[in-house]
């Protein structure tokens, strides 16, 4: 088959020392970046954007990437031992996986965790495999129209699939679009909402928007609430992790349902957190053991590990055939291409056939690699969250400002850094999403061009996105995720409403 040969030209990339050297230093990194409450994937991944402007696109891709694999290991680390959620979407794995460490079964959670994510990334690496250049075809048949379409599709889904409020989900979402109208006009070269200040003239970088919003807010919400690190100590050996092998067998029924989740909620933007919560729930429901759950059960650790899993690696599926992020770490890597000259989309698989291969090969690797490294260091790792987070803390800080300055070696870019992370806290505290801002911002102008030279061909017909059997389904769909919120109101009432009528007695 026409993949595998390009998979086995994507291992011989992949495969180069050096790459490899990158693939080892980005787990390293990212399982570091896990570990650490404040950081997360897309914060890391953010962060140290900027060191891979040197590199060659397909090492940088390689490296990022195995962080993003790295810190979804280290999140279960803090999660299973200190009780403290590393990432947002392993905040399931502390309802069975804290208790089995404080029953002194600290080595099965974290074996079982390792495992069951690894499995999970590695069928949704396998879906990636057979499943983009299918969907990278297909997209070629794409016009300005279809591409907006799809874009308002991504927008509308965070809207309807989002775990937010819709209306705070609109909001982060519009701010994002003004974010991204500043500078020059895309079109027409013409310069927009600079107030006359030249700084203002290459707009905002989305670079400087993340490491801020995701990096320094993080740093000024952890502060605020004054963590310290109180876990128990866990050591893995051989015999452990046999051990926890043999059971495993036994809940490849929850893996299998938790993939379909994880994959599912990858490719459309739902995210891990969502396929995290929502695997552990129906594990727990159709689990014979199911009022067990929250005990220590390993099973409610399989069921959100597998699922959290498939949904990021899955979400790169998307990103690379449509250039549509399926999650705030995808987002941030879409801007890496971008900053690279990489055009994600269709022709990126005629076109750079050694970068996509390459990417796809490491991701096999990456997680073996991950897995092997990770169930062998777990003592560094969970001695590091000893270090008081007062020293911690100033360290991200500069490294965040760092990051900043390298963009375009400019001050004021570290300002806007310290501004964005004050947003980003505002944002926390309110409980407004980030995902749909970085989106926009990322988006924003891609969409606007695709809508003006829509409205270019059809001479100012919007009904051009229903001129065709494609582009109006997806257009379609995109109502549908737009209005999802209200109309399962709509029928959550109209349920209710029977039900009160079905329990009344008639009267004699």
């Amino acid at each position: 088959m026409e993949e595998i040969n390009s998979l086995m030209q994507g291992f011989s990339v992949a495969l180069t020392y050096h790459n490899l050297l990158f693939m080892l230093v980005g787990i390293l990194l990212g399982v570091l970046i896990g570990v650490l409450p404040g950081l997360g994937g897309a914060n890391g991944v953010a962060i140290l954007l900027p060191l891979t402007f040197t590199m060659s696109p397909t090492s940088a891709i390689i490296m990022l990437s195995c962080i993003y694999w790295g810190a979804l290991f280290g999140g279960a680390i803090t999660s299973i031992l200190f009780n403290i959620p590393g990432e947002p979407w392993s905040v399931a794995t502390t309802f069975d996986g804290h208790p089995m460490a404080k029953a002194g079964r600290a080595g099965e959670a974290l074996t079982a965790a390792f495992t069951s994510s690894f499995v999970g990334a590695l069928i949704a690496v396998i879906v990636i495999t057979f499943l983009a250049p299918l969907v990278a075809k297909f997209s070629l048949r794409f016009g300005p129209p279809e591409f907006f379409a799809v874009q308002l599709l991504t927008f509308c889904s965070f809207v309807g699939l989002g775990k937010g409020h819709p209306a705070k989900t609109i909001a982060a979402m519009m701010l994002g679009f003004a974010l991204a109208a500043v500078g020059l006009d895309t079109v027409t070269g013409t310069l927009r909402m600079t107030f006359g200040t030249h700084e203002l003239l290459r707009g905002f970088d989305f670079l400087i928007a993340v490491i801020g919003l995701f990096g320094i807010g993080e740093i000024l919400l952890t502060m605020e609430e004054g963590l310290a690190f109180k876990g128990v100590h866990a050591r893995i050996n051989p015999r452990v992790v046999w051990q926890t092998w043999k059971q495993l067998p036994q809940y490849w029924l929850t893996a299998l349902r938790s993939t379909l989740i994880g994959c599912w909620m990858g490719i459309t933007p739902g995210g891990a957190t969502p396929a995290s919560f929502m695997s552990y729930g129906i594990a727990k429901r159709f689990s014979k053991d199911g009022e067990k759950f929250g005990t220590g059960q390993m099973e409610g650790v399989v069921a959100p590990e597998t699922a959290a899993h498939a949904a990021g690696t899955s979400a790169l599926l998307p990103m690379l055939t449509l250039g549509i992020p399926g999650s705030p770490t995808a987002a941030v890597l879409l801007g890496g291409l971008l900053i690279w000259g990489l055009q994600p989309g269709p022709l990126l698989f005629i076109e750079q056939k050694d970068f996509v291969w390459g990417l796809i090969a490491s991701m096999y690797l990456g997680n073996i690699v991950g897995l092997i490294i990770v169930l062998t260091t777990v003592p560094w790792w969970a001695a590091i969250l000893r270090v008081p987070f007062s020293i911690i803390a100033p360290i991200i800080i500069v490294v965040c400002a760092i990051g900043a300055y390298t963009v375009h070696n400019a001050m004021l870019d570290v300002v806007l850094m310290l501004v964005f992370g004050v947003v980003g806290y505002l944002f926390k505290k309110l409980d407004y999403p980030l995902a749909p801002m970085v989106l926009a911002l990322v988006l924003g102008d891609m969409a606007e061009s695709s809508f003006r030279q829509s409205m270019l061909l059809s001479r100012g017909e919007v009904s051009i996105f229903w001129s065709n059997g494609l582009v109006g389904s997806i257009c379609g769909l995109a109502m549908l995720m737009l209005f999802w919120p209200v109309i399962t109101k709509l029928l959550h009432k109209l349920r209710s409403g029977n039900n009160d009528l079905n329990g009344q007695r008639p009267v004699e």
